[in-house]
Formats: structure tokens, C-alpha cells, sequence
């Protein structure tokens, strides 16, 4: 059997991510995460969990808060004084209490210390298995009270890891933790695309010796063919509502770009033109496809209305521009630039058409943003290795996710889930 296909229940890899962090943001938060009262009772530590997100956001200075005796679980325990000389300008604290049946309820609360009052309160009733979740929760909470923007600590990244002859689609945590394998065969599957829900997965697989789409629903493993005509088969990507796909067909000649609808049925021709049409995604309101063409004589990234037409050139400044992503407000794109004999992640203010570097490798590539807009994800080399990356929108926080061995590319972060 070429290959395996999952449920997100079906497998666990063995092939944790470990991450290294380089640079930090411009001011960093310096914020104290103490230990939870009574942890011990869970399997795994909540407030390592939180303490892991928010120093790999590049976004805050941890302030030392395991030496302190005792340590407070509640406000009435907190001697503000003691925090502000530490430097913190905000604390986590919290309790966990076993509940008898296999539960256990985590409480959090986020207090200002210099205002002396409660930013936030969240309590999560958990199963053993829903540790980790809780505690990417909980740091989503604290990055948005303390920096005002969306945490994707609670997020989930596909990528494709390929060991010795094995391919995989795996999605883990944002973080690289609890990796499944959603499909593993003998033959390449590239182009994993997520659905705007989260629930689905698009995909390129070559296990019928040639390219053809799929649909995958991560839940039940259920997957169907959506498209497999004549030639090449590629490059999904799914509209805003979840209702269409954009995909790249060579069945009339040349790389051209395609849509129908999610089941594959009402497929209509977008581009026509005498290059290759190729790497399409929709804009996040659903009216324009952004896309990579060479129909000027060198790969340059384009953009059209989402139903074909109005197609015009958005990249002018290099001679070579690919793998285009919108950022999720469509102000921005991301995407690949070769300058200086090197492939490295760039971003565009579509407005100003402004184009920033924020990567320092050479050889990168299918970069996305993560659902806040402020990191993106990419795969580069890294001693001959494909490893993942993730660089802040403005390229001052550099993360490097390695796995103990293997190839892993093609990476896309997933939507914030509700």
C-alpha cells in the first residue's frame, strides 16, 4: 500500500521538534510566571508550558520567580514591592486542584503589578491529554492582555517530514510538540494547505505515480480525491469560506491556474497566458488570487480577481520572486526573494510596495504567516538539513525548529481555532 492516511487520532510521531531562539523583540515585557500551587498532581508542568511560549515569542524578559518562598498562588499572597524590584511589571499565578475523576482544574490569574490589579483570570478543567493545550491557552491569554495582539501559541503547523524513503504529512503543536502523522507513504506528498476552519488539510500526493489533489479531514481521517486530471495536479489552495479550491492543472498544456469547488466539481480556467501559472492563494476577503508567473521572462509574483482577470504584476524589484502569502489582514505578503545569490524570506507592504528581508538564511522557502500576522513560518536548510524556521514580521525574533532526524518542509501554519 503506497499510502497510510490518518485521523489526527491514528499516530503520534517520534520526531518531537526542538527549538532554538535568536534575537528579541525591540523592548521586551519583563513578566514573572510563578509556579503553579499543587502542579504536581499533573503529568506535565502548565507553567514550563507558559513559560517556553513566551520566551520563544522573543516578546518578553522572564523574571525569576521559582527562588521566591513561599510562592503566591492568589492576589492576597503578592507583595507588589518584592515583584517591582525584581522588575516584573506583570505576574502569573495560579493553583491546580485534582478533581477526583481523572480531571484536574487549572486556575491562572495575570496581575499588574505596578497598578496592584488583576489583568486576566482563566481556569481550564483538563484531562491528562489536554495539558499542553491548556497551557498554550493560557500563554495566548497573557500575550494578548501584555503586548495587545492574538497569541498562536494554540495553533498547529503541517509540514512534510521525509525520512530515508518515507514521506509524512505531520501536524504538531505550534511549538513542535505532539506531532502526528496525518498521511505517510513511499511517494512525495507536498503542498499541504489548511482549510480556513482548521478541520481539512489540501494536499499533493504521488501515490498513484503522478500528482493528484486530496481533501483530508484531519478528525476522521476521511480523504477524497479533488482533483486528478490529465498531467499535473497541484498547488491547492483553499478560498476564505472553505467552499472553493485554486489549484494548478497542466491538462491543457502549460502550468495554468484553475478553480472549483471544494468536491472538485465546477472547475473553470483562471489563467491563460503563455508562462507558467503556478502557487496560487486566495486573499483573506476571497477577491483576489495572488500567484507566481513567469510569463514576463523571470518568476514574478501576480495578482488577479479571485474569478480570473484584472491580473496585474506586483513584484518589479528582483529577478526572482516566488511562493507568494497573504498576511491574514491582506495587507502584506510574504514570499520567497532571490537576492544576492540567496533565497531568503521578504515581506511587502502592499500599499507602499515597500519589500523587508526578515530571514538570515540562504536557502529558504514556502513561507506563511502565523493566524496573528506577526511570525512567519518557512523551511530552510540548515547543514544540508531541511529544518523549520519562523522569523517576526519585522525579522527581529529568528527561530530554528529542528527534528532528531529527517528532512521537514513545506510548512503551513494553521488558522486560530475557535
Amino acid at each position: 500500500m503506497a499510502a497510510l492516511a490518518c485521523g489526527l487520532a491514528c499516530q503520534y510521531a517520534n520526531a518531537a521538534l526542538t527549538i532554538e531562539i535568536i534575537g528579541g523583540g525591540a523592548k521586551q515585557i519583563p513578566v514573572a510566571i510563578a509556579p503553579l500551587g499543587k502542579e504536581g498532581v499533573l503529568k506535565e508542568s502548565v507553567t514550563a508550558i507558559v513559560q517556553a511560549d513566551l520566551a520563544r515569542s522573543g516578546m518578553f524578559k522572564l523574571v525569576d520567580a521559582a527562588s521566591v518562598n513561599p510562592v503566591p498562588t492568589e492576589p492576597n499572597q503578592l507583595n507588589y514591592g518584592d515583584w517591582q524590584s525584581k522588575g516584573a511589571e506583570a505576574i502569573a499565578i495560579g493553583s491546580v486542584s485534582d478533581n477526583g475523576d481523572g480531571s484536574a482544574t487549572i486556575r491562572v490569574r495575570l496581575m499588574d503589578v505596578l497598578r496592584k490589579q488583576q489583568l486576566a483570570g482563566v481556569s481550564h478543567v483538563v484531562k491528562p491529554n489536554q495539558i499542553r493545550l491548556a497551557g498554550h491557552k493560557i500563554a495566548d491569554v497573557i500575550y494578548e492582555k501584555l503586548t495587545g495582539d492574538k497569541g498562536v501559541f494554540a495553533t498547529r503547523i503541517a509540514y512534510i517530514l521525509k525520512q530515508g524513503k518515507r514521506y509524512e504529512l505531520q501536524v504538531a503543536d505550534a511549538d513542535g510538540f505532539n506531532a502526528q502523522t496525518v498521511l505517510a507513504s513511499s511517494e512525495p506528498i507536498i503542498s499541504p494547505a489548511w482549510s480556513a476552519d482548521g478541520a481539512k488539510l489540501a494536499y499533493v500526493s504521488f501515490e498513484q505515480k503522478k500528482p493528484i489533489v486530496y481533501s483530508h479531514v484531519l478528525a476522521t481521517g476521511q480523504r477524497r480525491v479533488v482533483s486528478a486530471s490529465k498531467g499535473s495536479n497541484s498547488a491547492p489552495a483553499w478560498s476564505p469560506d472553505g467552499s472553493r479550491l485554486a489549484v494548478v492543472l497542466t491538462k491543457d498544456g502549460l502550468s495554468q491556474i484553475y478553480g472549483m469547488n471544494a468536491d472538485g466539481s465546477g472547475l473553470t480556467r483562471l489563467t491563460n497566458s503563455s508562462g507558467i501559472d503556478t502557487e496560487p492563494e486566495f486573499s483573506p476577503d476571497g477577491s483576489r488570487i495572488v500567484f507566481t508567473s513567469d510569463r514576463g521572462g523571470s518568476p514574478q509574483i501576480y495578482m488577479m480577481s479571485s474569478s480570473g482577470g484584472d491580473v496585474r504584476r506586483v513584484t518589479f524589484d528582483c529577478d526572482y520572486c516566488v511562493s507568494p502569502r497573504f498576511s491574514p489582514d491582506g495587507k502584506n505578503l510574504t514570499f520567497v526573494k532571490r537576492e544576492s545569490g540567496k533565497f531568503q524570506v521578504a515581506v511587502m507592504d502592499l500599499a507602499s510596495g515597500v519589500t523587508t528581508i526578515v530571514s538570515d538564511t540562504a536557502a529558504d522557502e514556502s513561507p506563511s504567516f502565523a493566524p496573528n500576522g506577526k511570525i512567519i513560518l518557512y523551511a530552510t536548510e540548515v547543514g544540508r538539513r531541511g529544518v523549520l524556521a519562523a522569523a517576526s514580521s519585522d525579522g527581529r525574533v529568528k527561530q530554528r525548529l529542528r527534528v532528531q532526524s529527517g528532512d521537514i518542509r513545506e510548512p503551513a501554519w494553521s488558522p486560530a481555532f475557535q
